[in-house]
């Protein structure tokens, strides 16, 4: 049903007088002068024509805009350019930025000309939508002194599709978009339905925004299909976050044409690795293998250590239909269900996928490595490899554990007992002691030992969520993890750094990450307190041995999960950028991507740079790689979005059936408007409503992260143990509601 709110938006109005008068003074003049002749700032306007954009016709009204106009001038903040004709003074500071939309429909603007974000309120957004790049008039707010924006220019729009729900009325309708961080409802005409009817999940592109209209106007795309079916949301979490589910047709045709025999003459040109032992731990899901491990023991009692990827840059070159679709998507998107690869599906689980009993073109990080896990030589370059094995994590992790080469019938591939050669089971538990002491030399350097619980689902052939269980990383990932960490750092070093020890200076592809911010530290630090940790800043190393030790504590209590939440928060984010910085989390100087081209871009970057180096390039245009860089990183936080949004989905999905049960949880935030609650057993979120307790009227203590009742006294705080019930479950919205179960 359209609202008779929406339908207004659109009816004939009266004037509506904005620019109140309190008492004979017109409300907020300065600002609305501004508004005006911001609007074009290479017009000029007398005050009668000001006058009448504000709305006002009386004289005294007049009379005011003038001393106004003649106030501002002498401040120099607008400039007389003709007689009783003015114009915005260019001199004034004006900022450019990113608007951050919230969920109640305010905006922050974010800029480097300051050093805290500035609020826009929503009359000020000026038709600005989450993540445009705007231009704003920041001003003082005259009685708090409190700095707010004011849009002034929309410069580039950060995207125009939209999902959402139709509603449609007999002559028009609205797409109620899914995002809470789009506060209007799109506006279609009848002619740009596009066959979709009311209800439908639909995505609507933005054509226009007519100047007095509090919508704006759009067509219909795509119809999805109907709100609540698994499927259409899938594909709406995708389309909100701008990415593709499926390939284009001649995307598909360029990668059926490649040439995926390996050749004789492909063979000569690379070091023949074949006969060495080799294998793959992954995922026992996984279909696409990016990385394999060779192991050899030499003659000198040393061991010769091979880190093998998927040679993807010898399939997809540059300037295809098919680089050019990679680099867009830049990055494979894991939502609970699918992948949505980078490459098609003959390339990353086909050809260029390490499967075993295949021969693959490859390329390797190769190192000579001694029983204390020193490196004594490294080689990189193109390789032919042999993949003798395929193990999923649980098998490598049962011979890890039995230190045997039997592969129990619980954790096999095959559901059946089967014994592993006694040479790999030997390569797998050297090399787990091998990545034990490179792990505890990175703690040492201090790094940052952030082993975070998944969540992850058991689903039925519908897709449909029947059991929540965590993974956690055991020393069968840590081994996969070290040897990829030695591959990306070796890689970036041996780019980065000149041999005596300085950097290069050449072009390459890092993966860096800051130190973390000493405000958000010292508010995780306020947090914490209330649980009874702390954490030490006064050094880097302190910094970083605290984490280490409060991430530790935490583990497996209750509140681990909100609290290795807010200490991720309180880090700086991982990037890509040919501005080497180091990685702060990792304790590296020199990182890099390498190990993993079949579903990241900069991988593929990092491949082609590393041949251009080894063949005696020169340094590449490091623009170009920098604007590659930061498309990535923003793929990437896309990816990650849309993936958070498919758990979420997941979560409210199996809470659908669980309305009866009480569930035990920890409050992990408070709001003025309720507490968010998570459940213990299957770290479901939801939201306690304050107006759904009555027990007693309750109010937000900012101060104490808690709820108060004024009668009562009782207090919610964060951290607390509760027990809830599932209220409501909204899947489009991906939210759930609870009642607290009161003692």
């Amino acid at each position: 049903m359209v609202t008779s709110k929406q339908v207004n938006a659109f009816m004939p109005r009266k004037k509506k007088k904005i620019f109140k008068k309190k008492g004979r003074i017109i409300k907020d003049l300065t600002r609305n002068i501004f508004k005006i002749l911001n609007k074009d700032s290479d017009k000029f306007y007398n005050y009668k024509q000001i006058a009448s954009k504000m709305g006002i016709s009386d004289t005294d009204g007049k009379t005011q805009i003038l001393k106004k106009l003649a106030e501002l001038t002498a401040n120099k903040k607008i400039k007389e350019v003709d007689r009783g004709k003015f114009q915005i003074n260019e001199d004034r500071k004006y900022s450019l930025g990113t608007l951050d939309i919230t969920s109640n429909g305010n905006g922050y603007f974010i800029s480097d000309d300051y050093e805290e974000d500035i609020f826009v309120p929503n009359v000020n957004l000026g038709k600005g939508l989450h993540g445009d790049m705007v231009k704003v008039y920041v001003y003082k707010k005259r009685r708090s002194n409190k700095l707010e924006a004011d849009v002034v220019e929309v410069v580039e729009r950060a995207k125009s599709d939209f999902v959402g729900v139709l509603q449609l009325n007999k002559n028009f309708g609205f797409v109620l978009p899914d995002s809470n961080k789009m506060y209007a409802d799109i506006f279609i005409s009848q002619s740009k339905l596009n066959g979709a009817e009311h209800g439908d999940k639909v995505q609507a592109t933005i054509i226009d925004w007519p100047e007095k209209s509090k919508n704006p106007f759009g067509k219909i795309t795509k119809v999805l299909g109907k709100p609540g079916d698994h499927n259409t949301e899938m594909h709406s979490i995708l389309l909100e976050y701008d990415l593709p589910y499926e390939f284009p047709s001649e995307v598909e045709k360029d990668a059926e044409t490649l040439s995926i025999e390996i050749t004789k003459d492909e063979i000569t040109k690379r070091r023949d690795m074949r006969s060495d032992l080799t294998f793959t731990i992954d995922p026992k899901d996984a279909k696409d293998f990016d990385d394999a491990l060779s192991f050899t023991k030499l003659e000198n009692g040393n061991y010769e250590i091979g880190i093998h990827i998927a040679d993807v840059s010898h399939y997809v070159q540059p300037k295809t239909i098919l680089d050019a679709e990679a680099y867009e998507r830049a990055t494979s998107v894991y939502l609970v269900d699918r992948v949505v690869p980078m490459l098609p599906e003959m390339l990353s689980n086909g050809v260029c996928s390490l499967r075993p009993n295949e021969e693959k073109l490859t390329f390797s990080a190769v190192f000579e490595i001694n029983e204390k896990a020193q490196i004594i030589k490294q080689w990189f370059g193109r390789t032919v490899t042999y993949s003798d094995k395929r193990f999923a994590y649980e098998e490598a992790q049962a011979i890890i554990e039995n230190k045997n080469n039997i592969v129990p019938a619980n954790v096999s591939l095959t559901g059946l007992e089967y014994k592993v050669d006694d040479a790999i089971v030997e390569a797998i538990l050297k090399l787990d002691e091998l990545a034990k002491i490179l792990r505890k030399k990175r703690m040492k350097q201090g790094a940052i030992s952030f082993d975070r619980v998944e969540v992850k689902f058991n689903l039925d052939e519908a897709a449909n969520p029947v059991g929540v269980y965590f993974k956690e990383a055991k020393d069968a990932n840590k081994l996969i993890e070290e040897f990829m960490l030695l591959a990306n750092r070796k890689v970036a070093e041996f780019i980065g750094k000149s041999k005596g020890g300085k950097p290069s200076n050449k072009t390459f592809v890092y993966r860096v990450h800051d130190e973390p911010d000493i405000e958000k530290l010292a508010s995780l630090q306020n947090i914490i307190s209330k649980f009874g940790y702390k954490i030490n800043t006064d050094t880097r190393e302190s910094t970083s041995d605290s984490l280490n030790q409060l991430l530790n504590d935490v583990h497996g209590k209750a509140e681990s999960n909100m609290i290795e939440t807010l200490a991720i928060r309180s880090m700086s984010k991982a990037v890509y950028t040919t501005q080497n910085i180091g990685h702060y989390g990792l304790a590296f100087d020199y990182y890099s991507h390498f190990t993993s081209p079949i579903r990241r871009y900069p991988d593929v970057m990092t491949h082609r740079l590393l041949q251009h180096y080894l063949d005696g390039g020169n340094s590449a245009k490091q623009e170009v790689y920098e604007e590659k860089c930061k498309h990535s990183s923003k793929r990437e936080e896309l990816a990650s979005k849309a993936e958070r949004d498919s758990i979420k989905y997941m979560q409210v999905k199996y809470m659908q059936d669980h309305k009866d049960e009480v569930f035990d949880g920890v409050i992990t935030g408070v709001t003025e408007w309720g507490i968010y609650v998570e459940i213990t057993k299957n770290k479901c979120e939801g939201m306690v409503r304050i107006r759904d307790i009555k027990s007693d009227y309750y109010i937000f203590d900012e101060e104490q992260y808690a709820i108060v009742g004024q009668s009562t006294k009782q207090m919610y705080q964060l951290g607390d143990n509760v027990q809830v019930q599932v209220k409501k479950t909204d899947l489009e919205r991906k939210h759930l509601d609870f009642n607290l179960i009161e003692e």
